[in-house]
C-alpha cells in the first residue's frame, strides 16, 4: 500500500508498465469536470470511475481485495477516510471472490485507518485488502484499475 501526493507520483512510474499513463491522466485531465463514471484510457488495463458522494461511517466500511486489477484511488475534493489491512491477516471472505465484479468483501474490521487529503492517493495492490468512503463527508475522487498483468 501506497498513500502519497500527486506531486510526487513520478516516484512510482517504474513499479508497472502503466502508471505513468495513470498518473499522467490524474495531472493532465480537469478532474472537476470530467463526467461521473467509467472512463476508457487504455481499453480494459487501464480506465477511470470517476465518483463523488458521501460515504459511509467507518463501523459500516467492509474490507475489500482484488485479484485483477491495482487500484489507484486519488481524491480529487474532499477527504477519504480509508482503512488498510494485509490480506494474509485476513479471515475467509464472507462474500467470495467475484471475478466479473473483480472483488471479494471480507468481515475483518482494521485498526489501521488514514485520511487521504485532496490531492493525494493510495495506491492498493491485490494483496492490500482496503476499506474506502468511511467518511460521511462529500469526496469527489478517481480509481484508476490498472491491470496487474497488462495485455492479458
Amino acid at each position: 500500500m501506497v498513500l502519497d501526493k500527486l506531486a510526487n507520483a513520478s516516484r512510482y512510474y517504474s513499479l508497472h508498465p502503466l502508471f505513468e499513463q495513470a498518473f499522467r491522466f490524474l495531472q493532465e485531465t480537469d478532474l472537476m469536470a470530467i463526467a461521473l463514471g467509467n472512463q476508457a484510457i487504455v481499453g480494459k488495463d487501464l480506465f477511470a470511475i470517476i465518483s463523488e458522494g458521501r460515504g459511509i461511517p467507518e463501523k459500516d466500511a467492509r474490507l475489500e481485495v482484488h485479484r485483477k486489477y491495482i487500484d489507484i484511488q486519488y481524491v480529487i475534493s474532499g477527504t477519504d477516510h480509508m482503512g488498510w489491512k494485509d490480506l494474509v491477516q485476513c479471515s475467509e471472505p464472507n462474500d467470495p471472490y467475484n471475478p466479473e465484479r473483480d472483488a471479494a468483501f471480507f468481515p475483518d474490521k482494521t485498526n489501521n485507518w488514514f485520511d487521504v487529503p485532496a490531492g493525494s492517493f493510495t495506491i492498493f495492490y491485490p494483496d492490500d485488502a482496503h476499506a474506502a468512503m468511511a467518511t460521511e463527508e462529500t469526496v469527489r475522487k478517481v480509481v484508476l484499475k490498472i491491470a496487474v498483468e497488462a495485455g492479458s
